[in-house]
């Protein structure tokens, strides 16, 4: 912590004071304040009242999320207001505006004096939520030129920068700055977490300076490789000495660099058999005292991975596609109208290692959101749905984020009693009840029979299920009983065609869709 910035910040403050001391507004004779300038303890509570005398009525406005204002308008007269807030960490400020006739009073808020911490990003991201900290670091990726949204990354970490204010501290005004990748920036801001993302909010750039490398040219220019490999080319804008490339270790099985010829790269991509991958090259040069970088994202594309919902959720996030083929077990459905889907297509899918929660379905690969897509399609819980997309997660609950539609083949829900009175024939019918039998290994009576034949019962009746696999197109004779925990008296739900044998009817090598136990 330095000594210097609380200095400045009680030198500001009294100048706010004394500024406004000084202002003809304070003695506007439409409206007029008992003190243009109110102390809000830093601890939490109330400041002294201020009292708002008026010709006529009058509004506050510019009260930021952290203050309140009792009450923010009034009438002729003489009115008593108090401005409170919350406890903070640090100091902070703000510039109200009371209007009364066209004519406008200024009340500076103030609450304890700022103290700005100069810290790493990993202090940042250790220290608590509203404290003010001050950190350098390098411009690495530019989310949003409008408000200002980025990333600042140091040896010790990477934040969030959400939120830039110009220099003259207003909002929306981003590209006056100039800011680019590579450049070395010093912010100072308020802390915040957001879905456990680390921010500083709407921050003050206190030093800018101007990277000596930067990436001009790219080929191809979307930094995208196809699945079989090639080359990718970057020419740089080096005004330092020499050029020095970092590729990342995870990287460096399947990407090497090709040519290094002045100020252009050549990187060289191994054909892809797996899913989507994506790394970060670094360029860094010198000017003999400091050194600059900047860096450049390069991805590849995949094949699609067939994947089981255990080994789906254990997967880190990325942008790699995933093909998952499940029983819908369950569909979110509108908030505002619970006989209708969500439009966005939020359902859980199973499989015999587990669920998987599918975050919004498209239509088809590069689809648009948000067109109840489970609707048009005739999904329903039971059905056999496939979907691809990327592993994505929340608040640390794994999903696959905006997956495309694939195929599904539709399952019809019937009791126990129905499906027995069914035709024998291909069409899928889902039946859930208690098992009520299982039947032992002939040859070991303290097991299973390897190929999962039981009993499953409803209050219409029971089915005989002649052989459990984990999908519809799964192997028998895997013993899915033992292996699923599954015993009489659980609950379970199966999946598969209408048959008979000698005239009794069963459902021949039904699918497991889930169970639970009695216990």
């Amino acid at each position: 912590m330095k000594a210097k910035y609380i200095i400045l910040s009680l030198i500001a403050s009294l100048a706010v004071l004394v500024g406004c001391e000084k202002e003809g507004p304070h003695y506007l004779s439409e409206i007029q304040v008992s003190s243009s300038y109110v102390s809000v303890p830093l601890s939490g509570g109330s400041s002294n009242p201020v009292t708002v005398t008026a010709t006529s009525s009058w509004t506050i406005s510019g009260m930021p999320d952290w203050l309140t204002v009792s009450p923010t308008s009034g009438s002729a007269g003489e009115t008593s207001v108090t401005f409170s807030a919350a406890g903070a960490l640090d100091g902070r400020s703000a510039v109200l505006k009371i209007t009364c006739d066209g004519k406008e009073q200024t009340v500076n808020v103030i609450q304890g004096v700022s103290v700005v911490s100069e810290v790493s990003c990993a202090e940042v991201i250790a220290g608590p939520d509203s404290k003010t900290y001050r950190v350098t670091g390098t411009v690495t990726n530019i989310v949003n030129t409008t408000y200002g949204n980025w990333y600042l990354q140091d040896a010790t970490g990477e934040i969030y920068i959400y939120g830039t204010l110009d220099a003259k501290g207003a909002t929306k005004n981003f590209l006056s700055l100039g800011l680019e990748i590579g450049d070395e920036v010093t912010v100072e801001g308020p802390k915040t977490t957001y879905n456990g993302t680390v921010e500083l909010v709407d921050v003050t750039v206190v030093k800018i300076n101007k990277s000596l490398i930067k990436v001009a040219e790219m080929d191809p220019e979307d930094a995208v490789l196809p699945i079989e490999g090639g080359d990718f080319s970057v020419t740089l804008d080096n005004k330092g000495n020499g050029i020095f490339v970092e590729i990342p270790e995870d990287a460096k099985s399947w990407l090497s660099i090709a040519s290094l010829a002045g100020n252009v790269v050549t990187f060289r991509a191994a054909a892809n058999t797996g899913g989507d991958r994506e790394t970060t090259i670094v360029f860094k040069t010198t000017d003999g005292k400091k050194e600059y970088s900047c860096q450049q994202t390069l991805s590849q594309t995949g094949a699609i991975v067939e994947i089981t919902a255990a080994d789906f959720n254990a997967l880190e996030d990325g942008n790699a596609l995933y093909r998952f083929k499940g029983v819908v077990s369950s569909i979110v459905m509108d908030k505002n109208d619970k006989t209708k889907y969500n439009k966005y297509g939020n359902f859980y899918l199973n499989d015999e290692t587990g669920k998987i929660y599918v975050y919004g379905l498209l239509p088809e690969a590069g689809g648009q959101g948000g067109q109840d897509v489970l609707t048009s399609k005739g999904i329903k819980p039971g059905d056999l749905v496939t979907v691809v997309g990327p592993k994505g997660s929340y608040k640390g609950a794994a999903q696959m984020v905006n997956a495309y539609y694939v195929e599904h083949t539709s399952v019809t829900t019937v009791s126990c009693a129905d499906f027995n009175a069914l035709e024998d024939g291909k069409d899928l019918f889902r039946i859930s009840g208690k098992v009520s039998e299982i039947v032992m290994d002939k040859n070991d009576k303290t097991k299973y029979n390897k190929y999962g034949n039981f009993y499953i019962e409803d209050a219409t009746g029971k089915v005989y299920v002649y052989g459990l696999v984990p999908t519809l197109s799964g192997a028998s004779g895997q013993d899915l009983l033992t292996k699923l925990g599954v015993k009489v008296g659980d609950t379970i739900t199966v999946v598969g065609p209408k048959s008979s044998y000698k005239g009794a009817a069963q459902m021949v090598n039904g699918f497991y869709v889930e169970h639970s136990s009695a216990e």
